[in-house]
């Protein structure tokens, strides 16, 4: 059985991680390919499509094509939503790339959807799929950390501003670097914690390097006229057990220590970090210790040959829980709770009150 798969948004994310990882799977085809830049879609074909493959610069032409058995959505931010929403009601099972929506009242909407549709709906937050991501979930399972009541999400880049694209672009993003890269650090640590009840949410939003002209950045300067959304972002999460969890996420602060998708997590018996490789540490018989995994070594993967890819890892369990007709490993419920943490975050910051959840 081979499960054909239309590409929608043959850009960065498509060429980067979508297209590939799906190339290196036995069950699945690539039929068809959309693009409003119709070039892309011809590029896409030629590269990763049968020989039959289709183009398409109208998403809903594709979606008319019944043989079509999954979609995958890797647009801008802005029509996460309407796409996967019109792929599930075309009978289509659907991942569509992170961060799930712009806001929580579209996320809810797709999580509707797929309810209503009986289509399999997934967000793609690959980072779960790392080794160091699945020891350490071993480890939570088998509650070795205790119970987990603090814990900090990092997604700090000291100057790596996205200048491609519509990165910059608040209308067709939502944001900058919280619902961009701060979207996958929450997505790792509510999974690892195994919490997605929260209770409220202070925010502070921060656009204080932006406006520099010729600034020093890994992708060259940025255009601060063009840079609409902002530079940092950090929130106070308090969930309903009590727990506390920091985000803190940034394309551009002056500060040393930075790293993404990562996670700090402190619990009743120990803790575990990402911060240098990956730590464990705890107490035992009177002394304290600290430990360093070496994930190298094989291990946890779902899959015989933990050497794919998080990438591949991902497109794998995907397509098999189609196939197999099981839950994908990241649902769209969870998904849903990071897009209504980070909303609460950007409205708290405009508020300058704390937002509560029901």
């Amino acid at each position: 059985m081979k499960l054909k798969v239309g590409i929608i948004g043959c850009g960065g994310i498509a060429n980067g991680k979508h297209m590939p990882s799906l190339a290196v799977l036995d069950h699945v085809e690539m039929v068809a390919f959309c693009d409003i830049i119709e070039e892309r879609a011809i590029k896409a074909k030629a590269q990763f499509g049968v020989e039959e493959a289709k183009t398409y610069t109208d998403y809903k032409e594709l979606l008319a094509d019944e043989s079509i058995d999954v979609i995958h959505v890797c647009t801008p931010n802005k029509s996460h939503s309407f796409i996967t929403i019109d792929s599930l009601e075309a009978g289509k099972h659907v991942m569509c790339e992170k961060p799930m929506a712009k806001t929580s009242a579209e996320a809810k909407a797709m999580v509707e959807a797929s309810k209503r549709t009986g289509k399999k709906l997934t967000i793609g937050y690959q980072n779960r799929f790392r080794n160091d991501s699945q020891y350490l979930s071993e480890v939570c399972k088998n509650n070795e950390l205790g119970e987990i009541y603090f814990a900090k999400a990092h997604a700090i880049r000291r100057r790596a501003v996205p200048t491609w694209g519509v990165f910059l672009n608040e209308e067709e993003q939502g944001g900058g670097p919280l619902i961009d890269i701060g979207t996958h650090a929450l997505d790792l640590t509510l999974w690892l914690m195994d919490n997605y009840k929260p209770k409220f949410v202070v925010g502070n939003v921060y656009h204080e390097l932006s406006h520099k002209e010729n600034a020093a950045n890994a992708f060259g300067p940025w255009d601060p006229k063009e840079f609409k959304v902002e530079d940092s972002a950090f929130g106070f999460i308090t969930m309903a057990n009590g727990a506390t969890v920091i985000l803190e996420s940034s394309w551009a602060l002056n500060t040393l220590e930075i790293g993404e998708a990562q996670t700090t997590l402190c619990g009743t018996e120990g803790g575990a970090d990402m911060r240098d490789g990956l730590r464990i540490n705890g107490e035992a018989y009177g002394r304290l210790y600290d430990k360093k995994i070496d994930i190298n070594t094989g291990g946890v993967a779902f899959y015989e040959g933990a050497t794919d890819s998080a990438e591949v890892l991902e497109a794998r369990q995907w397509i098999d829980s189609i196939i197999n007709d099981t839950e994908p490993i990241v649902k769209p419920e969870q998904a849903l709770v990071v897009t209504q943490i980070l909303e609460a975050i950007y409205e708290s910051s405009k508020s300058k009150k704390p937002v509560y959840f029901n």
